[in-house]
């Protein structure tokens, strides 16, 4: 466990912890294998994909049985097809196959957002666009969601509210107006933080740039005011459009001009990718 990498290394023993006790104890595996049993499992994709969580699999079979060994044949960001084994272990019968699921569970959900971030990265490619993330990830997940879309080769963004000063529509309109709202968080914070505001219209945008904000999010707009935005900005500030983006048209969406855009649904409606464990010995 002590060489684990990060974001692993911070992230997994509480989430382990919670996730094997939702699980344990293992009545059935108890009833049919003396402690001393041993066997030996692999782990398998059933779908193309890119790997990511491969590390939580060792971390759980070794959170169970501390002697088990475990060998990586294929890690994370890797491509692999159907068929493809990822990883080998060897460990007490029991604590095997009362971590199978555990383990697959987060090679699955951490792989499919590799994978479906894979897709929106591939979509983007020659047009000078990037790909971001959002907030939008599994309560307690966020640190391997996050590293899950790096691995596809998406871009973070904000990691908390605690990275950069975000003034969206709400703080808009509980503050009166855009400019007082930037004003604000200028008079607590200066340029030590980053600053980002959602706009929703182009008089937002227009107002946003008078303020001299560097990084502005185009929040739903189409592909005619997107344009016009990157007309209006004419390079003065960093273009996020978000919003509706789907694999279906973020790469026209790109084109119209916009530095990034970012897309929840990589981390929040990301489906999992098919994994199996299969006993061997």
């Amino acid at each position: 466990m002590r060489d684990l990498p990060e974001p692993y290394a911070s992230a997994l023993p509480p989430l382990v912890s919670l996730a094997l006790a939702e699980d344990l104890p293992d009545i059935t595996s108890s009833a049919i294998f003396p402690p001393s049993a041993r066997a030996r499992a692999q782990v398998l994709v059933k779908k193309a994909g890119v790997l990511a969580g491969v590390p939580a699999v060792g971390f759980v079979f070794r959170f169970l049985d501390p002697s088990c060994r475990f060998q990586v044949f294929h890690g994370d960001g890797e491509r692999v097809e159907p068929g493809t084994v990822v990883c080998q272990v060897e460990g007490q019968t029991r604590a095997l196959l009362a971590g199978e699921r555990t383990a697959l569970n987060f090679l699955m959900r951490l792989s499919g957002i590799a994978t479906l971030t894979s897709r929106f990265v591939a979509e983007l490619s020659g047009t000078g666009c990037q790909l971001l993330d959002t907030r939008k990830t599994t309560p307690g997940y966020r640190m391997l969601e996050k590293h899950a879309v790096r691995c596809g080769g998406g871009r973070n963004h904000r990691m908390g509210l605690f990275d950069a000063a975000m003034v969206k529509d709400t703080h808009i309109v509980a503050c009166g107006s855009l400019t007082e709202a930037v004003r604000r968080v200028r008079l607590h914070w200066g340029e030590a933080v980053p600053l980002v505001v959602e706009c929703a219209t182009l008089a937002q945008v227009e107002e946003a740039l008078a303020c001299g904000v560097p990084h502005l999010l185009l929040d739903n707009m189409d592909l005619a005011t997107l344009r016009e935005a990157v007309r209006l900005a004419q390079g003065r500030a960093a273009l996020e459009a978000s919003g509706g983006v789907n694999l279906t048209n973020v790469r026209e969406i790109a084109l119209s001009g916009v530095d990034y855009v970012s897309v929840g649904a990589i981390t929040h409606a990301a489906p999992a990718l098919d994994c199996s464990m299969e006993v061997i010995a």
